[in-house]
């Protein structure tokens, strides 16, 4: 009798759906994995640390407080924000911090497991999904510092403030997709991680961070319009003092164009991930 004969051959079509399924599958089965490692790592930042968990507050106030000098010495010369200087650079540099540690925490926290990605075989995503932990974490203290300067300057509750953790998790989603499409290259070229800390440096002041959008036309007025954080920004400050939401529609936009992009960019670090580690390993 004759055998039936078959071929085994390495299938060369990526589906796109499927290879997203598997990663949304992944993510919710790594959910625990996820915890603890940003527990450890959490653990470990402040662990051998003298001041330890107060540098989250540290840093962003520090930040802050120089301009609010430099604006109160008359060494700097600032526009009329709309409400008082202070609560205006306190939240730009707080929810800055926020977006740029969102923008980081990808290629951070998979550089970081570049010891047990070659020897243990476990989800990839779990790493992100635990740097999204640690900036959830590390966003308490930074929205605890904006409540206080809050009530230091008198600003009275809105009911639009309880809208607020809707942007702060817009913020962290927006940073999240931009960092997945830099992290594979991120991963092979340490001068990635220093471009995009300088760049980010630059992009600060076409930002609404410590300056208001300008009322006459003209290029920084323009950029700043054009730039995707900025209705991050305003729109976190119109809920915090109760102001109509102008940049309102264009935040949806921008959270909208990130669902798609997102997405993709999960599908590229599942993708590459596995495919870096082999060479880095090699």
């Amino acid at each position: 009798m004759e055998l039936p004969t078959r071929i085994y051959q390495k299938e060369q079509t990526l589906s796109f759906f499927k290879i997203l399924k598997e990663s949304l599958r992944d993510i919710r089965s790594s959910l625990f994995l996820a915890r603890q490692l940003a527990t450890r790592d959490i653990t470990a930042q402040y662990r051998q640390s003298f001041l330890g968990i107060l540098w989250a507050f540290i840093t962003p106030l520090v930040t802050a407080l120089v301009w609010i000098i430099l604006n109160g010495s008359g060494a700097v010369r600032i526009t009329d924000t709309g409400l008082p200087y202070p609560i205006f650079v306190i939240s730009g540099t707080l929810l800055w911090a926020i977006i740029t540690e969102a923008i980081n925490s990808p290629i951070s926290s998979t550089n970081g497991a570049k010891g047990i990605l070659s020897k243990i075989n476990f989800p990839k995503e779990a790493l992100v999904v635990s740097g999204v932990f640690k900036l959830l974490f590390n966003a308490l203290p930074k929205v605890l510092i904006m409540i206080i300067f809050m009530v230091i300057y008198g600003v009275s509750f809105q009911l639009s403030m309880l809208l607020f953790p809707v942007i702060l998790l817009g913020a962290i989603f927006f940073g999240t997709t931009i960092g997945f499409f830099l992290t594979p290259i991120g991963m092979l070229y340490k001068d990635i991680s220093k471009m995009i800390s300088m760049g980010l440096k630059f992009l600060m002041y076409a930002t609404p961070v410590v300056f208001a959008i300008p009322a006459e036309e003209g290029i920084l007025k323009t950029l700043m319009e054009l730039n995707p954080i900025s209705p991050i920004l305003v729109t976190a400050r119109d809920f915090l003092v109760g102001s109509n939401p102008e940049y309102l529609s264009y935040f949806g936009i921008v959270i909208a164009i990130c669902v798609p992009l997102f997405f993709i960019g999960l599908v590229l670090y599942r993708i590459s991930i596995p495919i870096i580690v082999e060479r880095m390993s090699a």
